[in-house]
């Protein structure tokens, strides 16, 4: 494996603990990474990440489905309900200047690091 591989996998394993551990979170680690060590166009970034984050979150359901730590009847209007939001996230995305699409993306972040502090 080469060094750039070797980034890579790094970054995915990251994402992957993100993901394990808070239960998602692992497209926060992804798009950086894609952008920075990939260098991967930011809309690219954001679209991988999600198709990285898939099997990553199903493994994480999985396990935490076989440990007893996940309420299925909970999940489900979640479920539903992002499954409508990633329909329509995912048909106005390019539509969207990439500027905006960053800008969201980084008040989500600090959104979710301010709710963590407080």
């Amino acid at each position: 494996m080469n060094f750039g591989r070797l980034r890579y996998a790094l970054a995915g394993a990251l994402a992957g603990i993100a993901n394990g551990f808070f239960g998602g979170g692992g497209g926060s680690i992804l798009v950086p990474a894609l952008t920075k060590v990939c260098k991967l166009e930011q809309r690219k970034a954001f679209a991988t990440s999600v198709a990285v984050i898939l099997p990553l979150c199903t493994l994480s359901v999985a396990i935490y489905f076989f440990r007893g730590g996940l309420d299925l009847m909970t999940a489900l209007p979640y479920v539903a309900g992002g499954a409508v939001g990633g329909l329509v996230g995912g048909r106005i995305f390019r539509d969207v200047k990439v500027v905006w699409i960053k800008r969201g993306f980084g008040l989500l972040l600090i959104y979710g690091g301010v709710r963590c502090f407080l």
